[in-house]
Order: structure tokens, then sequence, then C-alpha cells
């Protein structure tokens, strides 16, 4: 019951759900098309053509949609997704469909226009589909078909660019929209130079230069001298995307984004805006200009301006959290970041006078979960189990509170690690609000050790007299699960660091964290080859072993055994402490 009155209030936290819609009502998706399954989409080309049987149009015309199996390889698809979109913007929904088979589609609207979009009835396996789309009375010059299409649960492609067709006699520009207004393209890298003096800058890591060093994430920005606009400039490696955006406070959701895209050796930079954990919707009415880009060894670099003040978007006279986010692009549609964003430390006035701002990838919530489990389980666990299996006679005659006084500080170590734990363990689900779908083993191995923990306390109040038979019994019992339970925390160690809300660098923190792990066992295995020696050397007629045979020998050679173990115990405790050391150093620095 204790256990239960432990875990019960964290494991009900509210968890962010996971819906599949396998009856097609995906209207929650229309803005990014994106399911809400849970996973990334794939990577992978898709197996399935979306064509139209005209290239042009006239207002109330009617054009015959089909999506097919594209793949020789025998495949399929369960669930669709199919809007059309004003090509020039690629933010509404325009004209509405009509369905010509009702029992595997239906309509859903999308916008303010019923049928507006269509999608899957049920999840039934198909391999080709059509359906016909109207166009509205005042259509868009140029009008693009955007798929998502859904394979498996896991298995699915979102906003797939389809056919563009063309207003007759309308003169439209070129299919690719120019992604810079002035300069195509940037001729040399940007600087640091005059962060802190003449604009404001945000870099990771700190003090780093993006004019050379290629691993440099670089943001700064700087109002002009009317006050009515500012210049962004935003560099940084990445395959696909770079990102920044300007958030109320430390979480995703309702904040603007900014967004540099490379594309085909171009790179496209939009405005954009996330009303929560999803995929950014693009403004409507473009709010940038003065673009310029540069691809080059890997980096992206784009440079724009905003003015301060814009309808439906942030004022730039404001004080903000910066975010700074980059990850994997495919056709101009950016992927979940694989990184934690880089967050600023303080929030800061856009416009306001130049400086050198600081930040950290990793929420404060998860860099004392970080520290307290490694204090818990690095330092304070290991020592009590060092103490309780090779120092028990070491202090034959102290106590403690009336206790032996291995056993108490054996007790007090064991107490405080649990503790400690709890308080730990509680971190992650307040910074998530609930679980984590993306921390793979990490949680479900903790929560066993969180229980295991808790056991074993309680398990030790009931211990048996000494002299019981049922001794052995439960000094087997103890000494399980306080093995199970530090193997499992081991093993928590060695997946922490690679959370995306703690990424430690590597293969830095594996080989640190495996020198730990050696240390704890070769002072153990020294102090079991120690204690073989004491055995051998003492009369080993005794049946009592614990209470007679080492007592005597230790007697016997006292300064020797003293002198060996107290230095054996000192040099763990160092080791631990400056393996301790060395993460949380590592920690407060990302």
């Amino acid at each position: 019951m204790l256990l239960l009155s432990v875990l019960l209030p964290v494991l009900t936290l509210r968890s962010d759900p996971v819906h599949g819609y396998s009856d097609g009502k995906v209207s929650v998706a229309c803005g990014d098309m994106v399911p809400e399954h849970g996973y990334e989409p794939s990577p992978a080309p898709p197996p399935y053509n979306l064509t139209v049987d005209k290239s042009t149009f006239s207002p109330g015309d009617r054009i015959t949609v089909s999506l097919q199996v594209a793949s020789p390889d025998p495949t399929f698809f369960r669930g669709f997704l199919i809007e059309a979109r004003d090509a020039g913007k690629l933010t509404s929904a325009v004209g509405f469909f009509m369905l010509t088979d009702p029992d595997e589609s239906q309509l859903l609207q999308c916008g303010h226009t019923q049928g507006s979009a269509v999608s899957h009835k049920r999840s039934s396996r198909k391999t080709h589909m059509q359906v016909v789309w109207v166009s509205p009375t005042t259509p868009p010059q140029r009008v693009q078909f955007l798929l998502t299409v859904v394979q498996q649960y896991k298995v699915y492609w979102v906003r797939v660019a389809g056919p563009v067709v063309t207003l007759r006699g309308a003169t439209v520009s070129p299919s690719v929209p120019a992604p810079t207004t002035g300069p195509a393209a940037l001729s040399a890298p940007f600087s640091s130079e005059g962060c802190g003096h003449s604009k404001s800058c945000l870099r990771d890591p700190v003090g780093c230069r993006p004019e050379w060093d290629l691993h440099c994430f670089f943001l700064s920005f700087t109002a002009d001298e009317p006050g009515q606009s500012v210049m962004f400039e935003l560099s940084g490696p990445a395959e696909g995307y770079l990102s920044f955006a300007l958030s109320l406070d430390k979480w995703m959701g309702n904040d603007d984004v900014y967004l540099c895209v490379s594309n085909a050796g171009r790179v496209t930079i939009s405005a954009a805006h996330v009303s929560g954990r999803t995929h950014p919707e693009l403004e409507t009415e473009d709010p940038l200009w003065g673009r310029a880009w540069r691809l080059a060894d890997g980096i992206i670099q784009c440079r724009f301006h905003r003015n301060n003040l814009l309808p439906n978007s942030f004022s730039l006279n404001q004080s903000y959290f910066l975010f700074l986010a980059h990850g994997r692009a495919e056709q101009g549609l950016i992927h979940r970041h694989e990184r934690q964003p880089l967050i600023s430390t303080n929030q800061k006035v856009i416009t306001g006078h130049p400086e050198d701002l600081c930040g950290s990838r990793s929420p404060l919530l998860i860099k004392f979960h970080g520290v307290l489990m490694l204090i818990a389980w690095m330092w304070t666990v290991s020592t009590a189990a060092l103490i309780a299996r090779h120092y028990k006679n070491f202090w034959p005659d102290v106590t403690l509170l009336g206790k032996r006084l291995w056993f108490q500080v054996h007790r007090a170590k064991m107490v405080s690690a649990v503790v400690v734990t709890a308080v730990a363990f509680t971190l992650p689900f307040i910074y998530r609000r609930g679980w984590s779908k993306r921390a793979g083993l990490h949680p479900y191995i903790g929560c066993v050790v969180m229980a295991l923990s808790v056991i074993q306390p309680i398990i030790a109040v009931f211990r048996p007299a000494p002299e019981s038979p049922r001794r052995i019994i439960f000094s087997w019992i103890h000494f399980g699960i306080g093995t199970v339970c530090q193997t499992l925390a081991v093993v928590c160690a060695f997946l922490g660091p690679a959370q995306q809300a703690l990424l430690l660098p590597r293969p830095w923190s594996l080989a640190v964290m495996t020198g730990w792990l050696l240390w704890i066992l070769l002072a153990d295995l020294c102090l079991l080859i120690h204690s073989c020696r004491l055995k051998t050397r003492g009369n080993g007629d005794s049946d009592d072993k614990e209470n007679i045979l080492f007592p005597r020998v230790e007697r016997e050679q006292h300064g020797e055994v003293c002198k060996f173990k107290k230095t054996a115990l000192l040099l763990f405790l160092m080791g631990n402490t400056g393996f301790l050391a060395a993460f949380i150093r590592a920690i407060a620095s990302v």
C-alpha cells in the first residue's frame, strides 16, 4: 500500500493522448495534415501517386483526382487525407470535393467550406481511390493538391506535394516561388563580431564563432536605427532546416516561429505559428523581407527582416524566451527536431539593448533529475552496498544509537537514497506533464527501480532476528532485490545521457559511465580478494565464520587490515566523487 501511495499520484498525472482515426474523421489534422499517431512520418519516398485529369481549370470546373499505388511491389494504403490549397500560400483549403465511392471515402470540413477535404471512411486495404474536386467561383491562379497517406499505423507520409493546376487565362509566377527578395545568396558566412555590443546573440556552444566553427549554432538580431524593424541572422549545421521561435514561456505552444528550410539547393525562409506541440502553420500573409541565404559545408544560413508591429504576430517590442532548433526536412516538409531546442535562460526584449545571451538545451527540472539520480546511485547506494559487503567487522565495537556503526551508516545511506530517488523520479513527470512517449526504455526501467527502491526498506523493517532460522531467507531476498535494483539503476544511468532532454556529449558520457562501473567492480573485487586471503590465514575450523574467524584474524592483523580497508574506502569515495563531479559539470553545461 505504501508503494501504491507513492507511485499512484505520479502515474496518474495527465499524459498526452495518442489518437488513431480508423474512421477517417481527421478534421483535427486539417492544418498540418499530420495524423496524431505519435510517430515520425516515413523519410522514404511514398509508393503512391496523386494525379489529376486536367492541368487547367475555370471557375466551377470539375477535376478528377486519383490516388493509386505506384510501387511495382504489392502494397496498399489504409488511410488518406486530400486537400486542395492555393499554391501561392498553401495555408488554407480551396474549393470542395465530391465523392465517387461513398463506401470508402467521406467529406470533411477544413476551414469554412464543407467538403473542402476528403479522407478514408474505414481502415480497409486500398490500392486506388478517386474523388472529384470542384473549383470555387473565385479561385486562386494556381491550386496544388496535397496528400497525407497511411500505410500502417507507424508508417505514413505527410503533406506529399501533388499536382498543380492553373486557372485558364491567368498569368502566373513560376511554380516554385523565389525564396528570397534582394540578394539570392549570401557571399560570406555570418560573423559573431559585435555580439553584446551592436547586436544580441544566442550561441551554442557558448562563445562559438559561426565564421569558422562548423558546429556553431548562432542567432543574432539587430534593431534598425528608426526602431521600426529588426534584422535576424540564423546559422548552424543541419540536415534540413534551422528555426527559432519567440515564446512567452519555456514550453512549446502559442509561439511565433521562423523557418529556414533547405530544399533542392535553395533555402526557403518563412514565418509560421505553432498553437501546441504540432507542426508549424505558415502565416497567410508574408511578414518577412530582405531575405538572403547561404548553403556551404553542411551549414544553413539565412537572414531576413521583420517589422516590429504586425497584425496576428508577436510585437518585437516585448520580451520573449528564444528557442533555437534544427532537424531533417524532405521536399520542404520539416520533421520533428531530434535534439532538444536551445532555450535562452531569460526573456529578452527583441528591440532592447544588445546582449550576449546564454541558453540551455536541457530543462532545469531534467537537469535536477539527472543530478539527483546520480547522487543517489553513483555515490550513495554504491557506497552503502560496499560497506554492507566488506565493512561489517571493520568497527566491531563501535555503536551508534544502540546499533553497530556499519549498519547505521548503511541504513542511513539507503534511506536517503530512496528519498532522493523518489524526488528525482517525480521531476520528469512534472516537466512533461505526464508520460513521455519518446524516452524509450528509460522511464519503464526507472519505474521498476523506483518500485524496488520502496520495497527494499519495507522488507528490511520486517527482518527476522539474527538467531531466527528465517534470517537466511531474508538475507537472500534482501540481497537479490538490492542487486537487481542496483543493476537496473546502472542500465538507467547508461540510457539517461542519451535522452533528448538531457543529451550529454557522446562518446564521452558512455566512456565515463563505463569507467565508473569498472571502478566500483574493481573496488569490490579487491576487497573480496583481500577477505579471501584473510580466510586462508585464519583457523577454518569454526562454523561461525562471521562472528569468530574474521574478528580473530583482524585482531591478529589489525594494523594491516585497518590500513588496507581505510585506504580502499578512501580511494573508492574519491573515485566515485570524481566521476560524479564530472557528470554534474557536464549536465550543468548542456
